[in-house]
């Protein structure tokens, strides 16, 4: 079954030619040129993925963002001409899950859109949907929520992955190459920065004492573990 691809972009050319080379490439493509009509056509015909601008006129692809992880879990490329890192960076931590700038090569986004689409299908297969329990901390894929000593734990998307994937490793140590292509994919190996952003906002909303860890602790040379600890 073809997979469907949402192109949001103002730019109609732009908009026509990334739907047309998606379709040749063998993917259903629809698009919209602001965030207002695409979030109508959701409530229709829910996509697979979302390619997602950054510089929309009215709701902007941030404020859009937002409201695409309160209706769908389909993945979201932000596509964008800005090249400041606070927009990117931004962009990860609220949930998009990959970004690329423009001008790109066809090409390299459709590389982008089959590394996103392998990445969220693997966290779909049944064996990472089961209730994960680690200590005081309760993951559910499902329902895509986590309790921690009983109390609801609000995460991103790629933060929510993180933590999932540590703690079907309870206790063993998992290296940043390990983390990386289990949560982010091939594409992102040899950036171990982005591991230790998130690692650190995970610790901010985890831990007693984020400077001294007891649950997501540092192994140092090899990588993280994350410890059990009961209520």
């Amino acid at each position: 079954m073809q997979k469907h691809i949402l192109v949001i972009d103002d730019d109609d050319l732009m908009r026509r030619s990334v739907a047309f080379n998606l379709e040749q490439a063998g993917y259903r493509a629809t698009s919209a040129g602001n965030a207002e009509d695409a979030l109508l056509s959701l409530e229709r015909d829910v996509p697979d993925l979302i390619l997602l601008d950054i510089g929309l006129p009215g709701m902007d692809g941030l404020d859009a963002l937002r409201e695409f992880r309160s209706r769908t879990q389909a993945p979201v490329i932000f596509v964008t001409a800005r090249r400041r890192e606070l927009d990117e960076i931004l962009g990860l931590e609220l949930g998009a899950d990959d970004y690329i700038t423009k001008p790109f090569e066809m090409s390299v986004l459709l590389a982008h859109i089959k590394a996103v689409l392998r990445r969220t299908a693997s966290t779909s297969a049944p064996s990472q949907k089961e209730r994960v329990t680690a200590g005081d901390i309760v993951i559910d894929p499902l329902a895509h929520t986590v309790s921690v000593a009983g109390q609801p734990l609000e995460l991103t998307r790629r933060e929510f992955d993180l933590l999932h994937t540590l703690a079907l490793h309870t206790g063993e140590v998992l290296s940043t190459q390990d983390l990386l292509s289990e949560v982010w994919g091939a594409e992102y190996i040899g950036e171990p920065q982005v591991v230790y952003v998130h690692i650190r906002w995970l610790r901010e909303k985890l831990e007693a004492n984020p400077a001294k860890p007891e649950r997501i602790v540092t192994v140092r040379g090899v990588g993280y573990k994350l410890m059990p600890k009961e209520a």
